[in-house]
């Protein structure tokens, strides 16, 4: 496994058994080397802006175009429809998604998608097991894979990326990819619709902080030239519904491309965290490690935020997470550890979704607790990752995640009842 390094950046890379597979000088040669065929995939309009204008070419064995038709194929409980139950605006806790035993039978990366899409944005993922002969594709948007237990390798186009815990990857639109995996297996998708992921803008922060480009690692280039006259299944994720067609080749055969529209990884532990260092308690968006921009500045389709070790050194300040209710959705997961705000309940594998305009915050016990703490250095969150997915989008939940999943924790506004009122009419300020 090989990678480069560079947010958005311009790749070259061809696969050393095939070397000079690359045009020269251009993109599409009327003979390409090695009797190659030469496709561009774009992730965005021809005439978008350059600094927005996602495309690369690939230099393949044969053409994607070479198919058997598509056809409509049971979705599971994916779901288009967001009518099949009364919008909800509670506070939602799901407790951890059980991996299946090894007993039970054995379902892919699509099987599993279709079976436990949680809903719009947000999936949960099972044991995945790679079926040889299929692969995927989004053509409605781009997915950020969050492992929460064991490693999966990913098979691309572009070439291959071993994933693990506490590291992300990003499987941009039209992009076709299988999942493999060595043991049980659990995690969380983010799929995002008519934008892709960017790094968010500094601003004072400056040049440099949080996410740095140099972190993010893009495969390089891996083929293989299979034939498979049983047939190789390719399954499409078209308007909410899964199509599937049929070829007699590899989809991943690859030789070589260039471009800067590619699947990406991150490891979150190379997240440079920016923090409060005198009172009160920053905003979470100081945590932000990828944005999907909206047309409204400053407003985001979804960003992902994470939460991990720190210093906690604010004075005189309440320093978890305030009370709050936003104007947008959050959905929160626990990749390791135990989250600050909130740390019986909330456990790894699990997650959480506080809606627009739905108050959340610390539970009682973190309340109080907080309030008479002997304030200090102290470390924060170690060894814990928690992250979210936060958008602009009102979130709707499906009957599969209210109801047939049976992971919904019916007991989550209990941890808010034991709130008593601290109000005194007779308080003084204490003398300095």
């Amino acid at each position: 496994l090989g990678y480069m390094r560079g947010f958005g950046n311009e790749f070259s890379s061809e696969d050393p058994r095939c070397p000079g597979s690359l045009p020269e000088g251009q993109n599409s040669p009327q003979v390409c080397p090695y009797g190659l065929y030469a496709e561009q995939l774009s992730g965005s309009a021809f005439t978008c802006p350059r600094p927005a204008n996602k495309r690369s070419w690939l230099y393949r064995i044969l053409p994607s175009v070479k198919h058997k038709p598509f056809t409509l194929v049971p979705c599971g409980d994916l779901t288009e429809n967001w009518d099949e139950v009364e919008p909800d605006p509670n506070q939602m806790r799901w407790l951890p998604f059980t991996v299946p035993k090894s007993t039970d039978k054995k379902v892919d990366f699509v099987a599993v998608r279709s079976s436990y899409h949680l809903w719009c944005r947000k999936q949960q993922i099972p044991k995945l097991v790679l079926s040889c002969f299929r692969c995927f594709n989004n053509s409605d948007g781009d997915f950020l894979i969050v492992p929460q237990q064991g490693e999966i390798l990913v098979t691309t186009e572009f070439g291959k990326m071993m994933v693990e815990p506490n590291e992300i990857c990003v499987i941009q639109q039209g992009m076709r990819f299988s999942v493999d995996v060595f043991g049980e297996t659990r995690g969380y998708i983010l799929e995002v619709y008519g934008a892709h992921f960017e790094l968010p803008d500094l601003g004072p922060i400056g040049a440099n902080g949080l996410a740095n480009p140099r972190d993010f690692l893009y495969p390089v280039a891996w083929y293989e030239d299979r034939k498979v006259p049983t047939g190789y299944t390719v399954i499409n994720k078209y308007q909410g519904k899964l199509f599937a067609c049929q070829q007699d080749f590899s989809p991943f055969n690859v030789v070589a491309w260039h471009g800067n529209y590619a699947p990406y990884k991150y490891n979150l532990k190379n997240f440079m965290v920016i923090n409060c260092v005198a009172f009160d308690h920053a905003d979470p968006s100081i945590f932000t490690v990828l944005t999907a921009k909206s047309t409204k500045p400053g407003v985001a389709v979804a960003d992902f935020v994470i939460f991990p070790p720190r210093w906690g050194v604010a004075d005189h300040t309440f320093r978890p997470p305030y009370y709050h209710r936003n104007c947008m959705s959050e959905f929160m997961g626990l990749i390791e550890g135990h989250y600050e705000a909130k740390e019986e309940g909330f456990l790894p594998g699990g997650a959480s979704l506080h809606s627009i305009m739905t108050p959340h915050g610390p539970d009682a016990d973190c309340f109080e607790k907080n309030c008479t703490a002997e304030l200090q250095p102290e470390r924060v969150a170690e060894e814990t990752m928690a992250f979210m997915f936060e958008s602009s989008f009102s979130m709707a939940v499906t009957k599969w995640g209210l109801q047939t999943c049976q992971k919904l924790d019916k007991t989550y506004h209990q941890c808010w009842e034991p709130l008593r009122s601290h109000f005194n009419p007779n308080w003084k300020p204490s003398k300095k």
